[in-house]
């Protein structure tokens, strides 16, 4: 069973998981377009960190950073060996519950254009194609998507 559950950016687990997805950002997009947040960023308080776990183990992360009119989906990762049992979908379920409690009439995101997983994600579950907002005005590799909830 999966659970999801608000968490810390320094939980032993959450960590290590943050520190593979911040190594495959790094492997797959030069450092102007990486737009990960480090772990400070992860703790502060307008950010809602969620970790998803099977028994005792942590096996992915994601994140609602709030804004004032919007919420942005932030840290999105799976272990690779979790990946395909549904902890991508559980997680972004939390986010979008957490930003309808906010009263956060939209969510957006940015991710990677070599990252087809989250992609798939993503639409899977309603989020559409958008323009730029925020920090990624000038981001070549970035897709921008939407969601009104």
């Amino acid at each position: 069973m999966i659970i999801v559950e608000k968490s810390t950016p320094d939980h032993p687990g959450a960590k290590a998981l943050l520190e593979q997805s911040h190594a495959l950002m790094r492997s797959l997009f030069p450092p102007e377009e990486n737009f990960f947040l480090d772990f400070a960023a992860l703790a502060a308080p307008d950010i809602h960190f969620f970790t998803a776990r099977e028994g005792d183990v942590i096996v992915g992360t994601g994140a609602l950073k709030t804004y004032d009119g919007y919420g942005e989906i932030k840290s999105m990762f799976v272990a690779e060996d979790a990946r395909g049992k549904g902890v991508a979908d559980a997680i972004l379920r939390q986010i979008e519950d957490q930003a309808r409690a906010e009263n956060l009439p939209i969510l957006r995101l940015e991710t990677g254009d070599a990252l087809v997983a989250a992609l798939k994600l993503y639409v899977r579950n309603g989020y559409k194609t958008c323009e730029a907002f925020g920090p990624y005005l000038t981001a070549t590799r970035s897709l921008f998507m939407e969601k009104t909830l």
